[in-house]
């Protein structure tokens, strides 16, 4: 094991090769955030799940969530917001009353075009171009930092998006 020390600690170079990486993302997103914020007044998650909505509503939140890459409640928040911000709507499915689809407003849709890019959509992207063993390779060993660090038990919502109130 060249790259590891005793107990599978990663030597210098891979440690400092693993925190610049990270360091470089959490940047991208706080800078991506702000310059949303600063342009069109929502969060950079708020405009990822615009930037899901543009080609074609969904049939649930449960779909949009999957879009997103996120859990149905953290998803639920941010469509609440955009809801109360009239860039999306929420109906009641007429085939299915359990449902709720969600549309884009037109508001919304003019909102897009004025939008940045968030790093949200720039990091799918570069996921879409990975190959599915490296991409497979990552998930495996962000999940394993993620364990070790003792995180999984803490909720988790989309990118710099504010948790929401439980109650």
């Amino acid at each position: 094991m060249p790259d590891q020390i005793a107990h599978g600690v990663p030597d210098g170079d891979d440690a400092a090769r693993i925190m610049d990486a990270i360091r470089a993302l959490v940047r991208a997103l706080r800078v991506s955030g702000r310059a949303v914020e600063r342009a069109i007044g929502i969060s950079g998650a708020q405009l990822f799940v615009l930037e899901q909505l543009r080609d074609s509503p969904v049939s649930s939140v449960n779909e949009l969530a999957e879009r997103t890459k996120t859990h149905q409640t953290t998803v639920s928040v941010v469509v609440a917001r955009l809801v109360k911000r009239g860039l999306v709507t929420r109906e009641t499915a007429t085939e299915d009353a359990r449902r709720v689809q969600v549309f884009i407003t037109q508001r919304g849709r003019e909102m897009l075009a004025s939008a940045p890019e968030t790093a949200h959509a720039r990091i799918v992207a570069a996921l879409q171009r990975t190959s599915p063993e490296q991409v497979a390779g990552l998930a495996d060993a962000l999940a394993t930092l993620v364990r070790t660090m003792g995180l999984t038990d803490a909720p988790v919502s989309m990118l710099f998006e504010e948790d929401a109130d439980p109650y």
